[in-house]
């Protein structure tokens, strides 16, 4: 990534509503800086209640993995909030997950975005679904970003950072970051037919902290 990127957001994610929505893009890079790369965008969905560090954590691991590793330059990065209508035992209402998330952000990064589309929305969204909606507002609203020439435009191509959906697999990918306590080959055994599209990313300090542990130790409280 590079350190050209703009500042806070001209509209708080969490002052959205379904009808004041504007996609965020302020820290979208808006030029390549690599010809030979293929412009990329990470999207991290999930409850997020609350955030950690590992999900933050997460999109840096894949940052680095997508430099070394393939032939993808991260162009930005995107948390998704999943809507209260996920219906999820424990779930802080969607604003105030939006709101953690943003703080994060802002605060630990130059380059990540919170997109608050899908966790507004009254009805359960499918990844997948939330995938085409980052497709459609890059490559097509925006048209993609710069060439590093600066004389065309291209198109981004959007990965979902986690989780494994036979949809998704198919038409974007994932980078799948290594979590502790679980087997990734028997995770993937049954996932072989797209595994030219799976990027795993090992974790070479263990971080075990999950939204989940968090919200049981706070009951105990």
């Amino acid at each position: 990534m590079t350190s050209e990127v703009a500042g806070p957001a001209p509209q708080a994610a969490s002052a959205m509503t379904l009808d004041n929505y504007r996609f965020p893009a302020h820290r979208l890079q808006q030029r390549q800086t690599d010809p030979d790369r293929i412009p990329l965008v990470l999207v991290a969905c999930g409850s997020f209640s609350p955030i950690t560090y590992l999900h933050l954590r997460m999109f840096e691991m894949a940052n680095d993995y997508a430099r070394i590793n393939t032939q993808y330059e991260v162009v930005g990065g995107y948390l998704s909030p999943v809507s209260d209508a996920y219906k999820k035992a424990g779930l802080a209402e969607s604003r105030h997950r939006v709101r953690m998330c943003e703080v994060a952000a802002e605060e630990t990064s130059s380059w990540l975005m919170v997109d608050p589309w899908e966790a507004i929305q009254p009805d359960y969204m499918p990844t997948a679904k939330v995938l085409d909606h980052f497709e459609y507002e890059i490559n097509h609203v925006l048209n993609g970003i710069l060439s590093a020439d600066g004389q065309s435009r291209r198109p981004v191509k959007i990965m979902l950072l986690a989780g494994a959906d036979l949809i998704i697999l198919g038409n974007f990918g994932a980078m799948i970051v290594e979590r502790s306590g679980t087997d990734i080959d028997e995770a993937l055994a049954n996932l072989k037919q797209w595994e030219h599209n799976i990027h795993v990313i090992t974790q070479m300090i263990q971080n075990n902290v999950s939204s989940t542990k968090i919200r049981l130790f706070l009951k105990r409280e």
